[in-house]
């Protein structure tokens, strides 16, 4: 069974048409490629009885004008089977490490060496009784938004929970530091962190407790720990007397009327 190619109706279905009925054509089949173009069709679009819609080809003279061609004929595509594929050409060949050409000096690295070391930021140990960042912006001839930016200071009293700022190598090119030492003094700063440490180290969060301990083993840690480690095994070994101690100290902290005067 056959198909019309331009409607798709079968051809089974057309009505039969006489050989001699010369008001309705035949059903034709084109030449260049052998497909069947049905009598309704052609009826229809009476350019299908000498032109090929699929192929674009008429079997009859173009009525074309003088200088004007038809279009070009489309030829099938090859199957891949019929196809001949070229072989790819080799890869390149592989150089070795002593064809490789010789690395650039390290001159032209140098200036941008120099370059880096003159843009390292500058410490400034704070003196909160005089620096801000004002001042700070004048001494060193850095934009204040510069100072904020590089320490990460989104307000200007934040700076005075600060020890340290850093000056940017950006603006400040001289790399002097103003104050480079701590203003309290460098003892002062060792004092300060050994309390810390002893802090850390027994979990003791008053402070003024640590600096007791600290004060009275002369600012030995190893002896405020063990100091600090026997009071605390005598504590649990006399639990009545620290429960006494605990209640006389609640008692001298009430007001007077709670103590009935």
């Amino acid at each position: 069974m056959e198909y019309c190619s331009t409607c798709t109706g079968s051809l089974a279905s057309s009505p039969p048409y006489s050989q001699d009925a010369a008001s309705f054509p035949q059903d034709r089949r084109v030449e260049c490629c052998s497909r069947v173009i049905c009598a309704k069709c052609i009826q229809s679009y009476p350019r299908f009885a000498s032109y090929c819609p699929f192929c674009q080809v008429s079997s009859t003279p173009s009525p074309l004008p003088q200088g004007l061609r038809d279009p070009p004929l489309y030829t099938s595509v090859p199957s891949l089977g019929s196809r001949s594929i070229p072989a790819s050409a080799p890869p390149p060949p592989y150089k070795s490490v002593d064809d490789a050409p010789p690395a650039k000096s390290n001159k032209s690295s140098t200036p941008e060496f120099d370059e880096k070391a003159a843009l390292d930021d500058t410490l400034h140990f704070l003196d909160h009784d005089h620096d801000t960042v004002q001042s700070l912006s004048l001494r060193y001839g850095v934009p204040p938004a510069a100072l904020r930016r590089r320490n990460n200071l989104t307000s200007d009293h934040l700076l005075v929970g600060r020890k340290t700022i850093l000056i940017p190598g950006e603006f400040y090119k001289g790399g002097v530091s103003l104050s480079p030492r701590p203003v309290e003094g460098e003892e002062e700063e060792l004092r300060r962190g050994k309390i810390r440490r002893f802090m850390t180290l027994c979990k003791v969060a008053d402070y003024d407790y640590a600096l007791l301990y600290m004060e009275q083993a002369g600012y030995d840690i190893d002896a405020a720990i063990v100091a600090y480690m026997d009071d605390e095994a005598w504590e649990r070994t006399h639990p009545n007397r620290r429960e006494r101690n605990a209640e006389a100290n609640k008692v001298k902290s009430r007001g007077l009327f709670w103590r009935g005067l």
